[in-house]
Protein backbone atom coordinates (compact mmCIF):
# COMPACT_ATOMS: atom_id res chain seq x y z
CA UNK A 1 0.00 0.00 0.00
CA UNK A 2 2.89 2.34 0.69
CA UNK A 3 3.85 2.39 -2.97
CA UNK A 4 0.57 4.19 -3.72
CA UNK A 5 0.64 6.56 -0.77
CA UNK A 6 2.94 9.20 -2.25
CA UNK A 7 0.95 9.43 -5.47
CA UNK A 8 -2.37 9.79 -3.62
CA UNK A 9 -1.01 12.37 -1.18
CA UNK A 10 0.37 14.41 -4.09
CA UNK A 11 -3.09 14.49 -5.68
CA UNK A 12 -4.73 15.55 -2.42
CA UNK A 13 -2.13 18.27 -1.93
CA UNK A 14 -2.48 19.62 -5.47
CA UNK A 15 -6.27 19.69 -5.20
CA UNK A 16 -6.29 21.07 -1.66
CA UNK A 17 -8.49 18.23 -0.38
CA UNK A 18 -9.68 18.83 3.24
CA UNK A 19 -8.17 16.57 5.91
CA UNK A 20 -11.54 14.97 6.67
CA UNK A 21 -11.99 13.95 3.01
CA UNK A 22 -8.43 12.64 2.80
CA UNK A 23 -8.98 10.47 5.87
CA UNK A 24 -12.28 9.17 4.52
CA UNK A 25 -10.85 8.28 1.11
CA UNK A 26 -7.74 6.66 2.57
CA UNK A 27 -9.73 4.55 5.03
CA UNK A 28 -11.99 3.17 2.30
CA UNK A 29 -9.19 2.65 -0.21
CA UNK A 30 -7.17 0.73 2.38
CA UNK A 31 -10.18 -1.45 3.25
CA UNK A 32 -10.54 -2.35 -0.43
CA UNK A 33 -6.82 -3.07 -0.87
CA UNK A 34 -6.81 -5.31 2.22
CA UNK A 35 -9.81 -7.15 0.77
CA UNK A 36 -7.87 -7.74 -2.47
CA UNK A 37 -4.70 -8.85 -0.67
CA UNK A 38 -6.57 -11.25 1.64
CA UNK A 39 -7.95 -12.98 -1.42
CA UNK A 40 -4.55 -12.95 -3.14
CA UNK A 41 -5.95 -10.89 -6.01
CA UNK A 42 -3.22 -8.81 -7.75
CA UNK A 43 -4.00 -5.14 -7.26
CA UNK A 44 -2.31 -3.97 -10.45
CA UNK A 45 -4.36 -6.44 -12.49
CA UNK A 46 -7.72 -5.78 -10.88
CA UNK A 47 -10.78 -5.55 -13.10
CA UNK A 48 -14.15 -3.95 -12.61
CA UNK A 49 -15.52 -7.45 -12.10
CA UNK A 50 -13.32 -7.62 -8.97
CA UNK A 51 -14.86 -4.34 -7.84
CA UNK A 52 -18.34 -5.74 -8.45
CA UNK A 53 -17.53 -8.66 -6.14
CA UNK A 54 -16.29 -6.20 -3.51
CA UNK A 55 -19.53 -4.22 -3.65
CA UNK A 56 -21.54 -7.42 -3.23
CA UNK A 57 -19.33 -8.25 -0.24
CA UNK A 58 -20.07 -4.85 1.33
CA UNK A 59 -23.79 -5.31 0.71
CA UNK A 60 -24.31 -8.97 1.62
CA UNK A 61 -21.57 -9.77 4.11
CA UNK A 62 -21.02 -6.40 5.78
CA UNK A 63 -24.64 -5.23 5.52
CA UNK A 64 -23.69 -1.63 4.73
CA UNK A 65 -26.24 0.94 3.63
CA UNK A 66 -26.51 2.19 0.05
CA UNK A 67 -25.10 5.59 0.99
CA UNK A 68 -22.06 4.08 2.73
CA UNK A 69 -21.43 1.71 -0.18
CA UNK A 70 -21.56 4.65 -2.60
CA UNK A 71 -18.82 6.31 -0.53
CA UNK A 72 -16.70 3.16 -0.94
CA UNK A 73 -17.39 3.17 -4.67
CA UNK A 74 -16.12 6.76 -4.91
CA UNK A 75 -12.88 5.84 -3.13
CA UNK A 76 -12.34 2.70 -5.23
CA UNK A 77 -13.09 4.62 -8.42
CA UNK A 78 -10.50 7.23 -7.47
CA UNK A 79 -7.89 4.52 -6.89
CA UNK A 80 -8.80 2.68 -10.10
CA UNK A 81 -8.76 5.74 -12.36
CA UNK A 82 -6.09 7.95 -10.80
CA UNK A 83 -3.61 5.54 -9.23
CA UNK A 84 -3.92 2.66 -11.71
CA UNK A 85 -4.84 4.97 -14.62
CA UNK A 86 -7.61 2.68 -15.89
CA UNK A 87 -10.87 3.49 -17.68
CA UNK A 88 -13.98 3.42 -15.49
CA UNK A 89 -17.25 2.05 -16.85
CA UNK A 90 -20.19 3.31 -14.74
CA UNK A 91 -22.52 0.77 -16.37
CA UNK A 92 -20.48 -2.02 -14.82
CA UNK A 93 -20.19 -0.39 -11.40
CA UNK A 94 -23.40 1.60 -10.87
CA UNK A 95 -23.95 3.61 -7.75
CA UNK A 96 -26.58 2.15 -5.47
CA UNK A 97 -29.98 3.75 -5.26
CA UNK A 98 -30.44 5.39 -1.90
CA UNK A 99 -33.69 5.34 0.02
CA UNK A 100 -34.04 8.73 1.61
CA UNK A 101 -34.65 8.51 5.33
CA UNK A 102 -35.83 11.64 7.06
CA UNK A 103 -34.00 12.24 10.35
CA UNK A 104 -35.90 12.62 13.59
CA UNK A 105 -36.44 16.30 14.40
CA UNK A 106 -37.12 16.76 18.11
CA UNK A 107 -39.38 19.55 19.28
CA UNK A 108 -37.77 22.82 20.33
CA UNK A 109 -38.59 21.95 23.94
CA UNK A 110 -36.45 18.80 23.74
CA UNK A 111 -33.59 20.66 22.08
CA UNK A 112 -33.63 23.31 24.81
CA UNK A 113 -33.79 20.53 27.42
CA UNK A 114 -30.62 19.04 25.93
CA UNK A 115 -28.81 22.37 25.94
CA UNK A 116 -29.94 23.43 29.39
CA UNK A 117 -29.03 20.05 30.88
CA UNK A 118 -25.41 20.38 29.75
CA UNK A 119 -23.40 21.00 32.92
CA UNK A 120 -19.96 21.28 31.31
CA UNK A 121 -19.64 24.88 30.09
CA UNK A 122 -17.32 24.00 27.20
CA UNK A 123 -19.70 21.32 25.95
CA UNK A 124 -22.67 23.67 26.33
CA UNK A 125 -20.92 26.36 24.26
CA UNK A 126 -20.27 23.81 21.51
CA UNK A 127 -23.83 22.50 21.42
CA UNK A 128 -25.48 25.95 21.41
CA UNK A 129 -23.27 26.91 18.45
CA UNK A 130 -24.31 23.83 16.47
CA UNK A 131 -28.01 24.49 17.07
CA UNK A 132 -27.86 28.28 17.08
CA UNK A 133 -25.78 28.63 13.92
CA UNK A 134 -26.39 25.39 11.98
CA UNK A 135 -22.78 24.26 12.13
CA UNK A 136 -21.51 20.79 11.33
CA UNK A 137 -19.78 18.98 14.19
CA UNK A 138 -16.45 19.14 12.36
CA UNK A 139 -16.93 22.88 11.78
CA UNK A 140 -17.57 23.79 15.40
CA UNK A 141 -14.58 21.69 16.47
CA UNK A 142 -12.26 23.67 14.18
CA UNK A 143 -13.42 27.19 15.07
CA UNK A 144 -10.72 29.71 15.92
CA UNK A 145 -11.27 32.51 18.43
CA UNK A 146 -11.11 35.02 15.58
CA UNK A 147 -14.00 33.29 13.77
CA UNK A 148 -16.49 34.70 16.27
CA UNK A 149 -17.51 38.32 15.66
CA UNK A 150 -19.86 39.82 18.25
CA UNK A 151 -19.97 43.17 16.41
CA UNK A 152 -21.57 41.76 13.28
CA UNK A 153 -23.09 38.71 15.08
CA UNK A 154 -21.53 36.40 12.52
CA UNK A 155 -19.40 33.27 12.57
CA UNK A 156 -16.82 32.66 9.86
CA UNK A 157 -16.58 29.03 8.75
CA UNK A 158 -13.33 28.36 6.89
CA UNK A 159 -12.39 25.24 4.91
CA UNK A 160 -15.77 23.61 5.33
CA UNK A 161 -17.20 20.72 3.31
CA UNK A 162 -16.30 20.88 -0.40
CA UNK A 163 -13.45 23.21 0.69
CA UNK A 164 -15.80 26.20 0.91
CA UNK A 165 -15.92 29.25 3.17
CA UNK A 166 -19.01 31.01 4.45
CA UNK A 167 -20.58 33.10 7.20
CA UNK A 168 -23.48 32.11 9.40
CA UNK A 169 -25.38 33.88 12.16
CA UNK A 170 -24.31 34.10 15.79
CA UNK A 171 -27.14 33.70 18.26
CA UNK A 172 -27.36 36.21 21.10
CA UNK A 173 -27.97 33.34 23.52
CA UNK A 174 -24.94 31.49 22.17
CA UNK A 175 -22.84 34.65 22.51
CA UNK A 176 -23.74 34.92 26.19
CA UNK A 177 -22.73 31.29 26.78
CA UNK A 178 -19.52 31.85 24.80
CA UNK A 179 -18.60 34.91 26.91
CA UNK A 180 -19.07 32.90 30.09
CA UNK A 181 -17.02 30.04 28.64
CA UNK A 182 -14.29 32.43 27.47
CA UNK A 183 -13.97 34.07 30.90
CA UNK A 184 -13.67 30.65 32.54
CA UNK A 185 -11.21 29.03 30.13
CA UNK A 186 -9.16 31.87 28.63
CA UNK A 187 -8.98 34.75 31.12
CA UNK A 188 -5.87 33.43 32.88
CA UNK A 189 -4.14 32.36 29.66
CA UNK A 190 -1.95 34.10 27.15
CA UNK A 191 -3.90 33.43 24.00
CA UNK A 192 -3.89 34.57 20.38
CA UNK A 193 -7.01 35.09 18.29
CA UNK A 194 -5.67 32.41 15.95
CA UNK A 195 -5.90 29.80 18.76
CA UNK A 196 -8.56 27.09 18.73
CA UNK A 197 -11.79 28.21 20.38
CA UNK A 198 -12.28 24.67 21.69
CA UNK A 199 -8.85 23.11 22.25
CA UNK A 200 -8.46 19.40 22.89
CA UNK A 201 -6.47 17.73 25.65
CA UNK A 202 -3.38 18.80 23.77
CA UNK A 203 -4.04 22.50 23.34
CA UNK A 204 -2.22 22.62 20.03
CA UNK A 205 -5.08 20.53 18.60
CA UNK A 206 -8.78 21.29 18.47
CA UNK A 207 -11.31 19.18 20.35
CA UNK A 208 -11.91 15.76 18.83
CA UNK A 209 -15.10 15.38 16.80
CA UNK A 210 -15.82 12.07 18.55
CA UNK A 211 -15.74 13.83 21.91
CA UNK A 212 -18.56 16.13 20.79
CA UNK A 213 -20.60 13.25 19.37
CA UNK A 214 -20.17 11.12 22.50
CA UNK A 215 -21.09 14.07 24.73
CA UNK A 216 -24.45 14.44 22.99
CA UNK A 217 -25.12 10.70 23.06
CA UNK A 218 -24.49 10.48 26.82
CA UNK A 219 -26.71 13.51 27.43
CA UNK A 220 -29.47 12.15 25.18
CA UNK A 221 -29.48 8.78 26.93
CA UNK A 222 -29.47 10.41 30.35
CA UNK A 223 -32.60 12.38 29.40
CA UNK A 224 -34.23 9.29 27.78
CA UNK A 225 -34.73 11.07 24.46
CA UNK A 226 -35.06 9.42 21.04
CA UNK A 227 -32.08 7.12 20.44
CA UNK A 228 -31.59 8.44 16.89
CA UNK A 229 -30.78 11.96 18.11
CA UNK A 230 -27.11 12.85 17.51
CA UNK A 231 -24.97 15.96 17.55
CA UNK A 232 -25.71 16.41 13.83
CA UNK A 233 -29.44 16.41 14.70
CA UNK A 234 -28.93 19.90 16.15
CA UNK A 235 -27.92 21.14 12.68
CA UNK A 236 -31.06 19.55 11.22
CA UNK A 237 -33.08 21.30 13.93
CA UNK A 238 -31.54 24.67 13.06
CA UNK A 239 -32.74 24.26 9.48
CA UNK A 240 -36.20 22.91 10.28
CA UNK A 241 -36.97 25.33 13.10
CA UNK A 242 -35.72 28.26 10.98
CA UNK A 243 -38.15 27.27 8.22
CA UNK A 244 -40.94 27.08 10.77
CA UNK A 245 -40.03 30.58 11.93
CA UNK A 246 -40.45 31.89 8.39
CA UNK A 247 -36.80 32.25 7.33
CA UNK A 248 -36.43 32.09 3.54
CA UNK A 249 -34.86 28.82 2.33
CA UNK A 250 -32.21 30.67 0.31
CA UNK A 251 -30.88 32.30 3.50
CA UNK A 252 -30.83 28.94 5.28
CA UNK A 253 -28.94 27.48 2.32
CA UNK A 254 -26.25 30.16 2.67
CA UNK A 255 -25.91 29.68 6.42
CA UNK A 256 -25.71 25.89 6.13
CA UNK A 257 -23.28 25.98 3.22
CA UNK A 258 -25.39 23.77 0.95
CA UNK A 259 -24.24 23.73 -2.67
CA UNK A 260 -27.80 23.28 -3.89
CA UNK A 261 -31.06 24.86 -2.71
CA UNK A 262 -32.66 21.48 -3.39
CA UNK A 263 -30.76 20.05 -0.42
CA UNK A 264 -32.11 22.78 1.85
CA UNK A 265 -35.67 22.30 0.63
CA UNK A 266 -35.66 18.69 1.87
CA UNK A 267 -36.14 20.17 5.33
CA UNK A 268 -39.62 21.23 4.28
CA UNK A 269 -40.58 17.57 4.77
CA UNK A 270 -39.54 17.80 8.41
CA UNK A 271 -41.35 20.94 9.47
CA UNK A 272 -44.31 20.93 11.82
CA UNK A 273 -47.19 21.86 9.53
CA UNK A 274 -49.09 23.46 12.41
CA UNK A 275 -46.24 25.96 12.85
CA UNK A 276 -46.16 26.67 9.12
CA UNK A 277 -49.75 27.92 9.26
CA UNK A 278 -51.17 24.93 7.38
CA UNK A 279 -54.49 23.71 8.72
CA UNK A 280 -56.11 20.37 8.22
CA UNK A 281 -59.50 20.59 6.48
CA UNK A 282 -60.87 18.74 9.50
CA UNK A 283 -59.94 21.69 11.71
CA UNK A 284 -61.44 24.40 9.50
CA UNK A 285 -64.32 26.26 11.16
CA UNK A 286 -66.37 26.56 8.02
CA UNK A 287 -68.68 23.60 7.54
CA UNK A 288 -69.79 23.00 3.97
CA UNK A 289 -73.10 21.25 3.80
CA UNK A 290 -74.02 19.43 0.62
Amino acid sequence: MKQYEQKVELYFELKGTPDSSRESYWRRMQAFLIYMQDRQMPIEDMTQEDIQLYILYLKRDKGLSAGTINNYISAVKFFYTYVLDKEWNPRKVPRMRRIQKLPVIPAKEDVLLLLNSTVNLKHKAILVLIYGSGLRVSEVAKLKISDICSKTMRIRVDHAKHNTNRYTILSQTALEVLREYFKTYFRAKNYKTSDWLFPGRNETDHINVKTIKNTLIKLRDKLHLDSTISAHTLRHCFSTHSLEDGVEPVFIQQMLGHKSLKTTLTYLHMTSKSLMGVKSPLDCKENHEG
